[in-house]
């Protein structure tokens, strides 16, 4: 991507679900980008019931610096962001979720990245979330992770295949370079197209909201591919309050998400690793017992603990997923 080079085109992609409102600022801030992108690509589970966002999307269109995709789907951010994908015609994929908003050099700061990767052995870049950081100094629960030497690793952004949890990437401090990691989010990454004219994909079994979704189409693209954090890349994530609401299909998700997660990326695991996982599993479980007793049992915090009880006993359950070569 040298000088003398046409420049590279961005796609982005975005699901949404009832969000007009937090769409049409996202358009609006995408257009203040120094590197604009060529096209976006809108991919809504509510249509045809709900037409709001569509009519924000007509409206905004003809004011746009860029062309903009708009169609239906079926419900699910993964399968939105494979539609997405298809529809889109770019170099670059980048998944934008609708409640981010980007520093405006934001994809120039990606794509200067790009251009340091002289090999092309980088499929993906994430950017860096200001207002996520979790300063683990502070937090309670990685205090205690560290104590009991739950994690083989602790380097935020790595996935531990001893125990088959992600490190969670929000734990890095805010910094200037760039970072190899294993795993980047769907919310504010930049895929190289090649990965995906490979065949890579989300993963179907991840239905309706996400968990996870995003680490695992990670993990399969490192079986080949490096993926980076660039520092410089900066943005900021507000959730949207029509967000996800239900804490006991959450919880059931990070019992069985996670361990769908493992037993694909990891197939053979010894009982060590196993042992690993499900100590994890309780010790969560615990967490949630001892907040529902802090907080006086309210119902948001019992179904969260009916939730996980659940997504044990069936993660308990779960046959070997079928190999990723034989799902294509």
């Amino acid at each position: 991507m040298g000088p003398e080079s046409r420049q590279p085109k961005i796609s982005v992609v975005t699901p949404t679900y009832l969000r007009p409102q937090e769409l049409g600022d996202m358009l609006r801030d995408l257009s203040k980008q120094t590197f604009l992108p060529f096209e976006v690509v809108v991919v809504d589970c509510a249509l045809p019931e709900n037409t709001e966002t569509e009519k924000v999307v007509r409206t905004l269109s003809p004011s746009l610096p860029f062309s903009i995709q708009y169609f239906g789907s079926k419900r699910g951010t993964a399968i939105q962001r494979n539609a997405g994908i298809d529809a889109a015609s770019g170099d670059f994929i980048a998944f934008i979720d609708d409640d981010v908003r980007l520093e405006p050099d934001y994809f120039a700061q990606i794509m200067a990245a790009y251009d340091r990767d002289t090999k092309c052995e980088v499929a993906g870049i994430a950017g860096y979330i200001v207002n996520s950081f979790l300063d683990p100094s502070t937090s309670l629960r990685w205090k205690w992770y560290r104590r009991l030497h739950v994690f083989s690793t602790y380097e935020p952004g790595r996935y531990d295949y001893v125990s088959g949890y992600p490190i969670n990437r929000y734990l890095q401090p805010p910094h200037d370079g760039l970072r190899e990691i294993d795993y980047m989010g769907s919310n504010c990454g930049v895929w190289r197209r090649q990965a995906f004219d490979e065949g890579l994909r989300f993963d179907p079994f991840f239905a309706d909201f996400g968990v996870l979704e995003d680490a695992h189409l990670s993990l399969c693209a490192r079986r080949k591919w490096k993926l980076w954090e660039c520092g410089t890349a900066r943005c900021y994530h507000y959730p949207s309050p029509r967000g996800r609401v239900n804490s006991r299909k959450l919880a059931w998700k990070t019992a069985v998400n996670f361990r769908y997660v493992f037993m694909d990326i990891v197939p053979t695991r010894s009982w060590r690793q196993e042992i690993r996982f499900w100590f994890v599993q309780f010790l969560q479980l615990g967490q949630l017992i001892a907040a529902l007793g802090r907080r006086g049992g309210r119902a948001g915090n019992l179904d969260a603990v009916r939730g996980k009880l659940e997504g044990i006993w069936a993660a308990m359950h779960m046959q070997q997923p079928t190999p990723a070569s034989q799902k294509r």
